[in-house]
Parts: structure tokens; C-alpha cells; sequence
């Protein structure tokens, strides 16, 4: 009859924790704002409905060879990706360790010895054996939500280590591009100047033969030696830089410093039919920094209403089966056998202002965590304004530019003429080389900053190419049992109800 009283109450225990472990205490998240507005050229175009960069991958817009090549090397070697991920696998087990605690918590112990108790009251001290073998259970019923919010907790915090992860794949493939970029225009660079040195040595030759046979000045001579010396001192420059280029691409692509295969030049390199005017609407779930700073905000509140929790008892279940006995024929027989079911609650009552404290602690962190939310989404919409305008900018200062260059050759063709002709100085020839060489470096460099331009659009938009799944995203984690588990604390509106 005890047995089926006990049973009863057991169950009606569970009964009453399992109604009540219906809600979370706590503050419930919700996206702190909407996304303004912005118009991407500041009110001159319209913006497009849908943006290239969601239709194509960004390897398909520049179809170089060797960046693809370089690009898939680095995301397979980079030694930095290569720890986001792991970190991102850290708090997948984190989360799965977290939740367990919803569950009981099912062990056992085992006890063997043998004692000798001491005289009392004159009576003679005894020895006696012990054994004790037993299955232990302990659930705490989660009534007010303190394991759940310490899992939602857990849950944003891997959804952010995923996060950032991305970002550290979307910085690293903006990076190679950029780099890449860099190294193709130094190489431009150099030929420039060796192009320009060749042109200097012939215009010294010409100026020396009439030197030596007295048609000439000898200032013409020196003049054309300074130009050369000049333009020959920048190539060994250039192969420097170039070398050092190399170098920082060889440690993005995780291998020891050597060269870096080339593709396509960088005149040749090409663009995309069009740039979207706008900032899209999906910016805040497609930006890896901003979703890393949601899903950080996202902790944070559910902090609070674990802190919360803390002046609240703590409910709980425990049992225990097993056999004690101090012969161990008892104990191996079956005669010796024990159990006990039993409730217990455990609360606070002076702690010497510790939970108070944690609890403010919680609303700091969740206020610091909106403000820097806040910050990063006014970011994230000024590096799209900004890379938009300047990739609209950079187009129409390139056709100048390279008006510019046609303009130069063309005078330095006739300048050659003239002076053949007797009809110009030397100073006109080396007047019209020297105006052509910075032209052609500028043309380059305004090439150079326009396609990096096309990469930091592409990475403002928190990727323009496909950023496919992270290593082990397939791979199941104890305690998460389906994606929407994992979606359900990515909400962007609510998540756990309150009591």
C-alpha cells in the first residue's frame, strides 16, 4: 500500500513539473528595429528589384582561372578558417551539453568495505561489513524555464560562432580577390615602367648619336639619362613589392611564401552587366557580422531570464534503487533490497547581493549587446552606400583617365614626328614622356581600385557569391536532434514564451 502511495505521489509530482515546465520566465526577443530606408546613390537611381549578386557567383563575374584556383586553395588551407570551424564545432557540443540538463540524469555507485564501531557503555566495540549497490536518478523539473533559456542561450551563441565563421570566409575570399588584384596591377605597374624605361633608353640613344655627331646638346643627353635612371630605379621597386604580394597571398592560401599563378590581366578582367542600386532589404540576414550580432543579442536576453531564475527554487525529482546489506550473501541473495522516491526544492535567502547582481550584470550585457547590434546594422548600410557610390564613381574617373592615356600617346607619337621633322626640341619629347608614364600608373591604379571596389560591394552585401555550407554542418550533434531546433532560436521576432 506505502509502495503504491509513493507511486502516486511520484507521478503526480512529474505530472505538476511537466505543467508547469510549459513556459520560461524572462524577457522574450525581439529585433530591436527595422532596417531604414537608404537609397544607394543617395537618390539618383532607382533601386534594382532583384540584385545580380544573388543570381551569380562572383567567380562567374570576373572568369579568371587562376583567382578561382587560388580562391579554392585558400578556403581548403587558410589557417584562420580552419579555427572559426573548429569553434563553430565547440559550441555545437556546447549546446547539446546545455540542453541535457532538461533531461534525468540516470547513474549509478557502488560501495564495499568493512568497519569496526567503538565501545559504548561498556559494551564491546564490533566489526562489521557493508555493501552497497544502487541506480541513482536526479531530474531538476524545469519549472520556470532556467535550463530552457540556458539553452536558447547556448543555442544563439553557436548560431553566432556560425556566423562569424562566415564572416571569416567571406573577409578571406574578399581578401584573395583583393590581393590577387593588388599583385596584377603591380605587374602592370612593372611593365609600365619597363615599357617606359625601354622608351627613355631609345630617346638617350637618339640624343647621344646627335651628341657625338654634332647635332645635338649634351643637356638632351643628360636629361634623357635622368628620365631613364629615374624610370629604371622603379622596376627593382616594383619586383619587390611584388614579391611581397606574393608573399601575403601565399599566407592567405595557408602554404609557405612562393609565387602565385596568373590569369587574366587586369585591363582585362570582367565586369559585371550591373550593380544593383539598393540596399536589399535581406542585408540583415545576409551579412555574417550583423546575424553574429543578432544571435550575441540573442544570448544575452535569454541571460536575463536564466538570471532571473536564480531567485526562484529550484524543483526537482530524485530516486534511488538498489540493494544495501552487511553480509554479502544478503547482498547477492535479493533479500537486501532499497529504494526511495523523493521531492526536494532549494532556494534562496541571503547571497550577499550575488544574484542581484548577476541578474543587473545580465541587463548590461543585453544592453551592450543591442547598442553594438545597432552599430553594426548603421555599418553595414554606410560600406554598401559607400561601395556602391564608388564603384558608380570610379567608372566615369576610369574613362577620363584612359581618354587621359590615349591623349598622352597620341602626343608623344607627334612629338617624335615634330622632332624628326626639325620642327620641336628634345625638351617636347621628353615633356610628352614624362606627362604619359604617371598616366598609364594612374589608369592602372584606377582599374585596380574599381575592381576592389566590386569586392567590397560583393562583401558589404555579406556575399555576392555562394557561401556554401561549413565543414561538419551535416554532421548531427548530441542533444540537437532537427534544424528546427536550431531555427526556432534564430527567430528574428519571439522566441520561448512567458509564464
Amino acid at each position: 500500500m506505502r509502495w503504491r502511495s509513493t507511486r502516486a505521489l511520484a507521478a503526480a509530482f512529474v505530472l505538476a513539473g511537466s505543467a508547469l515546465a510549459g513556459c520560461a520566465i524572462g524577457p522574450n526577443y525581439h529585433r530591436p528595429g527595422d532596417l531604414p530606408d537608404a537609397p544607394a546613390f543617395r537618390g539618383e537611381q532607382t533601386p534594382a528589384e532583384q540584385s545580380f549578386v544573388e543570381e551569380l557567383p562572383w567567380w562567374t563575374i570576373f572568369d579568371d582561372p587562376a583567382l578561382v584556383e587560388i580562391t579554392q586553395v585558400a578556403l581548403e588551407n587558410n589557417r584562420d578558417l580552419a579555427v572559426a570551424v573548429a569553434r563553430v564545432e565547440l559550441a555545437r557540443q556546447l549546446v547539446g551539453a546545455t540542453r541535457s540538463e532538461l533531461f534525468p540524469q540516470l547513474g549509478y555507485s557502488g560501495e564495499a568495505g568493512h568497519g569496526e564501531s567503538s565501545e559504548n557503555f561498556g559494551a564491546p566495540g564490533r566489526s562489521r561489513d557493508f555493501f552497497l549497490g544502487s541506480l541513482d536518478l536526479a531530474w531538476e523539473i524545469d519549472v520556470w524555464g532556467r535550463i530552457r533559456r540556458a539553452t536558447q542561450a547556448a543555442r544563439a551563441e553557436y548560431l553566432a560562432s556560425e556566423a562569424f565563421a562566415r564572416g571569416v570566409r567571406l573577409s578571406l575570399i574578399a581578401s584573395v580577390a583583393s590581393a590577387y588584384f593588388e599583385l596584377r596591377e603591380l605587374d602592370r605597374e612593372l611593365e609600365i615602367a619597363e615599357r617606359t624605361a625601354e622608351s627613355y633608353l631609345r630617346s638617350r640613344d637618339l640624343f647621344l648619336r646627335q651628341f657625338e655627331g654634332g647635332a645635338g646638346a649634351r643637356l638632351a643627353v643628360e636629361r634623357a639619362e635622368g628620365a631613364l635612371g629615374e624610370t629604371q630605379a622603379r622596376v627593382p621597386e616594383l619586383e619587390a613589392l611584388i614579391v611581397a604580394k606574393e608573399n601575403e597571398l601565399s599566407v592567405l592560401l595557408g602554404r609557405p611564401a612562393g609565387g602565385i599563378p596568373r590569369g587574366t590581366s587586369l585591363s582585362e578582367q570582367k565586369q559585371p552587366p550591373a550593380v544593383p542600386a539598393g540596399i536589399p532589404a535581406t542585408l540583415l540576414d545576409r551579412r555574417p557580422d550583423l546575424v553574429e550580432a543578432e544571435q550575441t543579442l540573442v544570448a544575452a536576453n535569454a541571460r536575463v531570464g536564466e538570471s532571473i531564475t536564480n531567485f526562484l527554487p529550484r524543483i526537482g525529482l530524485t530516486s534511488f534503487f538498489g540493494r544495501q546489506s552487511n553480509e554479502l550473501s544478503e547482498f547477492l541473495g535479493g533479500s537486501s533490497r532499497a529504494w526511495s522516491v523523493a521531492g526536494a526544492f532549494t532556494g534562496p535567502i541571503f547571497q550577499g547581493g550575488r544574484i542581484w547582481s548577476v541578474f543587473q550584470a545580465s541587463k548590461a550585457e543585453r544592453e551592450a549587446a543591442t547598442r553594438n547590434y545597432d552599430q553594426r546594422v548603421l555599418v553595414a548600410m554606410r560600406e554598401v552606400s559607400d561601395s556602391l557610390v564608388a564603384w558608380e564613381k570610379l567608372a566615369v574617373a576610369r574613362e577620363a583617365q584612359a581618354r587621359s592615356v590615349t591623349a598622352y600617346q597620341e602626343a608623344v607619337r607627334l612629338a617624335f614626328v615634330r622632332f624628326w621633322g626639325g620642327l620641336a626640341s628634345y625638351f617636347e619629347v621628353l615633356e610628352a614622356q614624362s606627362l604619359l608614364f604617371p598616366a598609364e600608373n594612374r589608369l592602372a591604379q584606377l582599374e585596380l581600385s574599381r575592381l576592389r571596389s566590386l569586392v567590397q560591394l560583393y562583401k558589404a552585401l555579406g556575399g555576392g557569391w555562394s557561401l556554401d555550407r561549413l565543414p561538419g554542418d551535416d554532421a548531427p550533434s548530441e542533444g540537437i536532434q532537427d534544424a528546427s531546433e536550431i531555427s526556432s532560436a534564430a527567430n528574428p521576432t519571439e522566441t520561448n514564451a512567458v509564464p
